[in-house]
């Protein structure tokens, strides 16, 4: 397993603890709905960050490990687009106000910062130990990027999601949203609010998401940190990306499939890595193409279809 010395991991969490600071607590600390340029500006940023973390892997550690970072972000990045569709789709379930959507989506970086955190630690102690976990991570990359495929995305069915029936039988919850609340007080004494079943439905989702994502980095590197850092740079543009793609989702349909064929794809390197090896620039580039030829074809169909409805 590659190791990195101390001072780029204090790099790296520095960075990110600077991110999150001035996202959260300084430039959206109060708390409303991001406007369009606000959050191009500030996924542009987080994405321009991104890549000069990377130029900073290749100056300092060389290229295979700035390639290996690229293409790891990249993954993220397009996974995290589906991700984004179902955000929308619980928002829409649970009618939660413009307002409101910022501070669910806040609190679920934070989660998802530690939840990853603890999932690719894990991953990378399960592939050192048991090589052949790997195999069955490929195959559920391969299942889950069928399924994608064939359904058009992950169905979001919040009433049935575990954590809020359990969160619904331990604590009463109110009909109604009390404003930036997750709780409040009531004659039935502490009570959640709708905003903190969104919560744990968002959580949830992401969970969802990270069982995919971090075995899809790791068919890329064995390393932990390009695993870890990826991720999060990734998932810390997630909150400025959903206000920037929201009311534009619908005019690229091709994502999902380039998405679920991007899981496919990485799934099968996964299961065949033993016997083909693939040098990390062309998956680089399957990617890209995947990609590109999916903005492409969703720009060309726009046109078609409004000159067929004329």
């Amino acid at each position: 397993m590659p190791e990195h010395a101390p001072e780029v991991w204090l790099a790296f969490a520095g960075l990110v603890v600077f991110l999150l600071v001035l996202d959260l607590g300084v430039l959206n600390r109060r708390p409303h709905a991001l406007s369009h340029r606000e959050a191009i500006l500030w996924s542009a940023g987080i994405v321009l960050t991104a890549l000069l973390f990377g130029l900073w892997l290749l100056v300092r550690e060389g290229h295979q490990t700035a390639l290996e970072y690229f293409t790891g972000y990249l993954i993220e990045l397009s996974l995290s687009v589906d991700n984004l569709f179902v955000f929308l789709i619980i928002f829409q379930y649970f009618a939660v106000p413009p307002a409101l959507q910022p501070r669910v989506l806040k609190w679920g970086i934070f989660g998802a910062v530690l939840m990853r955190g603890f999932m690719v630690a894990g991953g990378a102690l399960l592939i050192q130990e048991l090589e052949w976990i790997i195999y069955i991570f490929g195959v559920i990359l391969i299942i889950t990027g069928i399924r994608v495929f064939k359904s058009g995305g992950h169905r979001v069915e919040p009433e049935k999601n575990p954590l809020v029936r359990v969160a619904r039988r331990l604590m009463p919850v109110t009909s109604a949203y009390s404003g930036q609340h997750f709780f409040v007080s009531t004659l039935k004494g502490l009570s959640a609010t709708p905003l903190f079943l969104v919560l744990l439905v968002i959580e949830w989702s992401d969970l969802v998401f990270a069982i995919d994502s971090i075995p899809a980095v790791f068919a890329i590197t064995r390393d932990p940190f390009i695993v870890y850092s990826s991720n999060l740079f990734a998932i810390l543009g997630l909150r400025a990306l959903f206000f920037v793609v929201a009311g534009a989702m619908e005019r690229f349909a091709y994502l999902k499939p380039a998405v679920a064929l991007i899981l496919v794809f990485v799934g099968a390197k996964m299961v065949g890595g033993h016997w083909v090896h693939m040098p990390t620039t062309i998956s680089l580039g399957v990617i890209l193409a995947i990609l590109g030829a999916a903005i492409v074809a969703s720009v060309l169909k726009r046109p078609k279809e409004a000159s067929e409805e004329t």
